[in-house]
C-alpha cells in the first residue's frame, strides 16, 4: 500500500497532462476549410489535399512524390487542369507544373500561349487571359510554401462560385509546387523523422535543427534562388525555358524566414533596392495595387506583417526579380518558419506549421484576385516594357556588345548557350572590330545588339556597375556575367553593327573525330574543355605529359600552336595498344568537346620538341575534401559540382568527424574550403603530409587559416577589416546607434569584381592568354605579397575596380592585394586561392586556377 499512492498520483498527473495537451494536439489537425475564407465552397468530386494524403495539412511535411501525385490527380479528375513535367533534378525527381484555367481555355492552351507571346511586343488581336505563375519553395527547408501550393491548386481546381469562375475565364495559372525537390525531400524526411507526439516546441529539439548541409540547397548544395541568371543547374534551366515560353504577367516566389519574425510581402526596401534598368512604375504603382489586398487578406486573420525592409530586387538571378526582366511582376513572400511542426517563437508564442501555411494561402488567393482585376494594366505594362526597352537602347550610347575568346571554343559555346537560354538575340561577327582593348575576328566572336526585346537582360549580363543608390545589399552588388566567364568583350557604339547570321543553336565542337597518330596526340590547354578531356584520358589508363612552354607541332591538320600547360600523349610510352589508345583519345575529345590533334612528328615547327625536358608526366590526382559541420556547404558544393558535372573527376568527400580514419598516403590533393579545419595532432599530420609531397589547395578563409598555421613559409597571415581611413588616429567617433547597420554594411566587401594581374608563366596560370583577369571578392582579408618573388601568382592591379559597390577606404586597400599565392612546404606545395575561384558555379573565368592547382600543383 505505501507504493500505491505515488503510482496513483503519477497516473492522475499523466491523465491531466494528456487532457491539457489534447486541445493543442487537435489544433494541429486543422480542417481544410480553416485555410480559406469563410463561405468558400468546393466541388466534392475533387479530393482535398487532406483527403488525398490521409492527414490534415500541417500535421506532417508532405514528400515531393506525394505532391506530384496530387497534382497528377487534380489533372486526371478535372477539366480545368493539365500537368506536365518540365525537367528533372540532379537526383532525378520530376519538376511538375499544373496548369489551371477554364475548360474552354484549356482546350486552346497553345493557341493562347502563342497569341500571348505575340501580344507581349504588339497589341493583341483578341482579349487574352492574364498569365500567372505561382512558384513555391525554392529553398527546400522553407516547406510551408509547397503545402500552400496544394491548397491553392485545390481552390482553383475545385472551387465553386462566380468569383472562381471569373478567375478561370480570365486567367491561366501555372502552379509549380516545388522549385527545389531534392532539398525539400531532404528537409521533409528530417522533420518527419524527428516528429513527436505531442509536438515538441523547444527550439533546441532535433526536429528544428537540421544537420549539415540542411535542406535549403539542392543536391550540390547550391542556393537555387541565385541561379535564375547563371543557369548552372538543370532545375533552373528547365524553369527558365518554361518562363521564356510563357512570359507570365505575375510570378510568385514563396519563402520562409526566421521563426521569430512575422510575414513579408512587397514592396521591398525603397532606397536602392529596385533594379535601375526596370521601369519605376513597376514598384511605385503596380506592386502597390497588390500590396493593398495582401494587407487586407492578412488583416482579416490578425496576422502581422512588414514591408519596405530587408529585401531588395536588384539581382536578376532571384526568382522574384528575373520575371521582371520578362515584362512581368515578380513577387517575394516571406513567412516566419516553424522549421518543423510547432516551435516556440519570441513573437508568436508557439508558431505552428499550419499557421504558416494559411498565411501563404491567403496571399496567394489575393494575388490571383488582383491579377485578374488588373489584367489590362498588366498586359499593357508588359507591351510597354518591351517597347520602351528597344527605344531606350536605340537612344543610348551603346549599340551592342561583342565577345569571344580566340583560343577557347568551349568557353564561347558555354556563353552562347547561356545567351540563347535567356532568348538574347546573338549574331556572328561579320568583320574584324576593336573594342574594350581587344581585337575580335569573325569565326571566334559574336555580337549582341542592344536594340532587341531582351535589351534589359542583355545589358545586365554585359554592363559594369559603378554607381549605387544604396551601400548595403541583401546579396551581391554586381552580376556582370561576361566578367564572370572571363571572356573578352567590349561595347560597340550606336549605328550599324557588324552583324552576320543570327545564332539559333550552339555551334558544335570542331576537330572531331580524331585522326590516328603513331607519334603523339596533342591537347591545347587554352580550351576550357581540356581538363575534362584529360580526366577522361587518365580514367582510361592513358599516360599524359604537360609542357611548361608553348610550341607548334606539325599535325594531320597542318601546323598547330599549343600554349604552355598543353598536353601531349606520346604513343610509344603507353601500356595499352595503339587501337585502344586511339579509342580512348577519341572518347576524351568527345567528353571534353575539344579537338585533339594527331602529331605527324615529334620535331616541332617552333618551341620545344615533344621529347624536351619541358615535358613531364601529369599525375592523375586523388582528391580529398573535408565536409560537414563548420565547413561552408556553398563553397564545398561549388567545387564538388565543378568536378562532378563539368570535369568528371571523382572527389572523396570526408566528414570532418571521420578525418581520423584517413590514410593520407591514398591522396595527392587536399582541398580546404572556408570553415572548420585542423588542430592538434591532425594539424601536425597534415603538415607532415604536405612536406612529404602533398598539394594543399586552400580557398578563401581556409587560405587565411593555412597562412596562419605554418603552411606558407613565405606568406604571412592576412589582415582584415573594412577600411576606416584615419579613424584610429582621430580617436573614436560618436555616431547614431540607429545608423550602425548601414554604416558598417557600407564598409563590407559584399561581392564585387576586380582586375587581377596574372603571371602567365606560372603553372597555376597555364591556359590563360590575358594578363588581366576578373576575380570575385566578397571578404575583407588583405594578404601581403609573398616574400618569394615568384610566389604571387595573381595580384589586384593598381586600379582594380571593374564592377560593384566598394567604399573608398576599401578600394584603396584592395589595390595590389594578392588573389592567388603559391608556396612550398618541404616537398609539397600550398596554393592559396584568396578569392573563391568557382563562385556559385558560374565564375568560369577563375575556375582554371583551381583546376591547374589540382593537376599542376606539384609542378612549381
Amino acid at each position: 500500500m505505501p507504493f500505491a499512492r505515488p503510482a496513483f498520483a503519477a497516473l492522475l498527473l499523466s491523465l491531466a497532462l494528456a487532457s491539457a495537451l489534447a486541445p493543442a494536439r487537435a489544433a494541429a489537425q486543422e480542417p481544410t476549410s480553416w485555410f480559406f475564407p469563410d463561405g468558400t465552397a468546393f466541388d466534392p468530386a475533387i479530393p482535398s489535399p487532406e483527403e488525398f494524403l490521409g492527414y490534415p495539412i500541417g500535421d506532417f511535411h508532405t514528400r515531393h512524390d506525394r505532391i506530384v501525385s496530387y497534382m497528377e490527380t487534380l489533372a486526371e479528375l478535372s477539366d480545368r487542369a493539365s500537368v506536365q513535367t518540365i525537367g528533372y533534378t540532379h537526383e532525378h525527381r520530376p519538376m511538375p507544373v499544373l496548369t489551371i484555367t477554364s475548360p474552354a481555355n484549356l482546350n486552346r492552351l497553345e493557341e493562347i500561349r502563342v497569341a500571348h507571346m505575340s501580344a507581349t511586343e504588339s497589341p493583341p488581336n483578341e482579349e487574352l487571359p492574364v498569365i500567372v505563375h505561382l512558384g513555391w519553395g525554392v529553398h527546400g527547408n522553407e516547406t510551408s510554401s509547397s503545402e500552400a501550393a496544394m491548397l491553392t491548386a485545390y481552390w482553383l481546381v475545385a472551387g465553386t462560385g462566380a468569383d472562381v469562375a471569373r478567375y478561370l475565364d480570365e486567367g491561366v495559372y501555372h502552379v509549380e509546387p516545388v522549385l527545389n525537390p531534392d532539398g525539400r525531400d531532404r528537409h521533409t524526411n528530417w522533420a518527419n523523422m524527428h516528429r513527436s507526439e505531442p509536438f515538441v516546441t523547444d527550439p533546441l529539439d532535433r526536429e528544428h535543427n537540421e544537420v549539415w548541409p540542411g535542406g535549403r540547397t539542392n543536391h550540390y548544395w547550391f542556393d537555387l534562388n541565385r541561379d535564375w541568371l547563371p543557369l548552372v543547374h538543370p532545375e533552373s534551366q528547365a524553369r527558365i525555358d518554361f518562363h521564356q515560353s510563357w512570359r507570365p504577367h505575375v510570378v510568385t516566389d514563396y519563402h520562409e524566414m526566421g521563426t521569430s519574425s512575422t510575414y513579408f510581402f512587397e514592396p521591398s526596401k525603397p532606397v536602392g533596392s529596385w533594379n535601375p534598368l526596370l521601369p519605376e512604375r513597376l514598384y511605385t504603382d503596380i506592386t502597390m495595387r497588390f500590396a493593398d489586398d495582401w494587407a487586407a487578406s492578412l488583416d482579416s486573420l490578425g496576422s502581422l506583417y512588414f514591408t519596405k525592409e530587408v529585401y531588395d530586387n536588384t539581382y536578376p538571378g532571384y526568382g522574384s526579380t528575373y520575371p521582371n526582366f520578362l515584362g512581368g511582376l515578380g513577387l517575394v513572400f516571406e513567412q516566419a518558419s516553424s522549421r518543423g511542426h510547432w516551435q516556440d517563437s519570441d513573437h508568436h508564442g508557439v508558431l505552428t506549421f499550419a499557421f504558416a501555411i494559411r498565411n501563404h494561402v491567403r496571399t496567394a488567393l489575393a494575388t490571383v484576385r488582383v491579377a485578374v482585376e488588373e489584367r489590362a494594366v498588366l498586359q499593357e505594362y508588359q507591351r510597354e516594357f518591351f517597347r520602351t526597352g528597344i527605344e531606350t537602347a536605340e537612344a543610348g550610347d551603346v549599340g551592342g556588345w561583342v565577345f569571344g575568346d580566340a583560343h577557347d571554343a568551349s568557353l564561347n559555346r558555354a556563353f552562347l548557350d547561356l545567351l540563347l537560354r535567356h532568348r538574347i538575340r546573338t549574331y556572328e561577327l561579320s568583320s574584324e572590330v576593336e573594342a574594350g582593348d581587344h581585337t575580335f575576328a569573325p569565326g571566334t566572336a559574336w555580337v549582341v545588339p542592344a536594340a532587341q526585346p531582351a535589351y534589359r537582360l542583355a545589358r545586365s549580363i554585359f554592363e559594369r556597375t559603378e554607381e549605387f543608390a544604396d551601400s548595403v545589399f541583401y546579396d551581391a552588388s554586381t552580376w556582370t556575367v561576361s566578367l564572370a566567364y572571363g571572356i573578352p568583350d567590349g561595347e560597340l557604339g550606336p549605328g550599324s553593327l557588324p552583324l552576320g547570321d543570327e545564332v539559333t543553336a550552339v555551334p558544335e565542337a570542331g576537330g572531331l573525330p580524331v585522326d590516328r597518330s603513331s607519334v603523339a596526340y596533342l591537347l591545347d590547354w587554352r580550351d576550357s574543355g581540356a581538363p575534362t578531356a584529360l580526366r577522361a584520358l587518365q580514367a582510361a589508363g592513358v599516360r599524359a605529359e604537360m609542357s611548361t612552354r608553348g610550341w607548334t607541332s606539325p599535325t594531320t591538320r597542318g601546323e598547330v600552336g599549343f600554349g604552355a600547360g598543353s598536353i601531349s600523349v606520346p604513343v610509344g610510352i603507353q601500356t595499352i595498344s595503339a587501337d585502344s589508345l586511339h579509342r580512348a583519345v577519341q572518347a576524351a575529345a568527345g567528353a571534353g568537346q575539344v579537338p585533339i590533334h594527331a602529331a605527324t612528328s615529334g620535331y616541332s615547327v617552333a618551341g620545344a620538341d615533344l621529347g624536351s625536358r619541358s615535358f613531364g608526366p601529369v599525375r592523375a590526382p586523388r582528391i580529398l575534401m573535408p565536409i560537414g559541420d563548420g565547413v561552408s556547404s556553398y563553397e564545398a558544393g561549388q567545387l564538388w559540382h565543378l568536378m562532378d558535372q563539368r570535369i568528371g573527376q571523382p572527389v572523396t568527400k570526408v566528414d570532418v568527424a571521420d578525418l581520423g580514419r584517413v590514410d593520407w598516403s591514398d591522396y595527392d590533393v587536399l582541398v580546404l574550403v572556408s570553415g572548420g579545419l585542423f588542430s592538434g595532432a591532425r594539424l601536425e599530420r597534415l603538415q607532415a603530409w604536405v612536406r612529404e609531397g602533398g598539394t594543399l589547395i586552400a580557398v578563401r578563409t581556409a587560405a587565411a587559416w593555412a597562412a596562419a598555421n605554418g603552411f606558407t613559409p613565405n606568406v604571412a597571415a592576412p589582415g582584415s577589416g573594412g577600411g576606416g581611413g584615419n579613424a584610429e588616429e582621430e580617436g573614436p567617433t560618436r555616431l547614431p546607434w540607429a545608423d550602425a547597420g548601414d554604416l558598417q554594411g557600407a564598409q563590407a566587401i559584399g561581392g564585387s569584381i576586380w582586375a587581377a594581374d596574372l603571371d602567365l608563366t606560372h603553372p597555376l596560370a597555364f591556359g590563360y592568354t590575358q594578363e588581366t583577369i576578373p576575380v570575385w571578392r566578397d571578404h575583407s582579408m588583405f594578404f601581403e605579397p609573398s616574400a618569394n618573388p615568384y610566389g604571387t601568382v595573381a595580384q589586384l592591379t593598381d586600379d582594380p575596380h571593374l564592377s560593384g559597390y566598394i567604399s573608398e577606404a576599401n578600394e584603396a586597400r584592395l589595390a595590389g592585394s594578392p588573389s592567388v599565392l603559391a608556396d612550398r612546404l618541404g616537398g609539397g606545395s600550398v596554393v592559396l586561392l584568396v578569392d573563391n575561384p568557382n563562385f556559385r558555379g558560374f565564375w568560369r573565368g577563375t575556375t582554371r586556377l583551381f583546376l591547374n592547382a589540382v593537376w599542376f600543383g606539384d609542378r612549381y
